[in-house]
């Protein structure tokens, strides 16, 4: 698989090291509280790695100050699947990475490597995909990542056995040079009137109905004139109806989002239908820009998320939810629901979002076209580079299809 990506791409000698972060956040330097903005320095050793990971309260910038990176990120579940954009940097470029989504950098020399993030966030928070995954503490079962990662449950097992490497410890003592308190003050000098919006924006206007058919682009959709606006642009039908869970995870969604509903445009808020056959699963995945209030309507599932990255580790919270139970997953982090017993189940999801996206952990991490380097996954993922290559000739199922058309039509 490595002939397809450029010659550049490939290290002449194989990754030995990692990278360092120092983070300036909220924890670290309590003048920043409420002023939303943080920043961090990263070290690279030749070679080293800055693993896939992603923060999911805040975008970031990265400014190369030394030496040469390969930095990419994996965008949300599409039509066209898991679509990873990635470039080359040198001394003086600029890299912006969304909000939640998973992205990584790697020093393709053999000289150390320098580079600075700026967050829009006091707390931008860290989740690395492979420990939040196999890391968690206590650990998923693996009986359901066994099914989600297409690996064996003995892998699994094995993997969770492992130890797993934080190389920002953002949450460690207040200690700020007074280097990086200079570096900072400019930094806020810089943002301070860039201040990020935490939620889709607030409407202005009774609606918006999105206009799928403008050539208008924009944070959204555009909005169709109101005198061509009916009462069915804001109607959907079909939430009664199971959907097919005849595939390989055994669940399914039927999502109501902007999409699918243009009367949600603007308005910030989306739902969905999840069904779940007996023992199927909805696998670890994310949304990058909404929490999610989870309610069992019929059956029990067994449902938790994993924190970012802790002094602790990464820390599950999971809980067993019998019909009429609620549950709530933060905005960013990994979650998951499955159905532990022997008939179907059904849930409903709320989201603050229009379009709250999706992020599928091992779709992004092994099925992103183009394919994440092998070198740059099989260290951070504790796996093989054959392992890795087998993992990314595999099929990776989305189970949502929240781009694709309708699957149950609004009359």
């Amino acid at each position: 698989m490595t002939s397809t990506w450029p010659a550049w791409t490939r290290p002449r000698a194989p990754p030995t090291s990692w990278a360092q972060t120092s983070l300036v956040n909220v924890e670290r330097l309590p003048g920043l509280n409420t002023l939303g903005v943080a920043m961090s320095r990263i070290d690279f050793a030749p070679f080293g790695l800055n693993p896939p990971h992603s923060h999911p309260r805040s975008s970031e910038i990265l400014h190369v100050a030394e030496g040469t990176l390969y930095a990419g990120f994996v965008t949300s579940n599409t039509a066209q699947g898991n679509l990873l954009f990635a470039k080359k940097l040198k001394k003086g470029d600029a890299f912006v990475f969304p909000k939640g989504l998973m992205h990584f950098q790697f020093n393709l020399g053999d000289t150390e490597a320098v580079a600075f993030a700026t967050f829009g966030s006091q707390s931008p928070g860290l989740v690395t995909t492979a420990n939040a995954l196999f890391g968690s503490k206590p650990p998923i079962p693996d009986y359901i990542l066994a099914k989600a990662v297409q690996l064996s449950k003995t892998t699994v097992t094995w993997l969770q056995e492992q130890q797993w490497l934080d190389i920002a410890q953002e949450y460690g003592q207040r200690s700020v040079q007074m280097a990086a308190r200079i570096i900072l003050i400019a930094a806020l000098l810089a943002l301070a009137s860039s201040r990020a919006l935490a939620f889709d924006p607030s409407p202005l206007q009774d609606f918006c109905v999105a206009d799928y058919d403008s050539k208008v682009s924009v944070n959204g959709f555009a909005c169709m004139n109101a005198k061509d606006v009916t009462v069915d642009d804001f109607y959907f039908t079909g939430l009664d109806k199971a959907a097919s869970t005849s595939n390989e995870l055994g669940a399914n969604i039927t999502l109501v989002n902007v999409e699918r509903l243009p009367g949600l445009n603007t308005l910030g808020v989306a739902m969905s239908r999840i069904d779940y056959a007996p023992f199927g699963l909805n696998p670890p995945h994310s949304h990058p820009r909404s929490s999610e209030i989870l309610h069992v309507a019929e059956g029990t599932l067994y449902a938790g998320f994993v924190t970012s990255n802790t002094a602790q580790g990464n820390l599950l919270f999971a809980k067993k939810l019998n019909k009429g139970d609620a549950f709530v997953f933060p905005r960013g982090l990994v979650h998951f629901q499955f159905n532990n017993g022997d008939i179907p189940a059904v849930a409903f999801a709320t989201f603050g979002s229009q379009s709250p996206g999706l992020v599928t952990a091992a779709n992004a991490l092994f099925g992103s076209k183009p394919p994440i380097p092998d070198y740059i996954l099989a260290r951070p993922a504790q796996l093989s580079k054959t392992t890795v290559d087998w993992l990314q000739e595999q099929q990776w199922l989305d189970i949502a299809q929240e781009n694709g058309p309708p699957s149950v039509q609004a009359n």
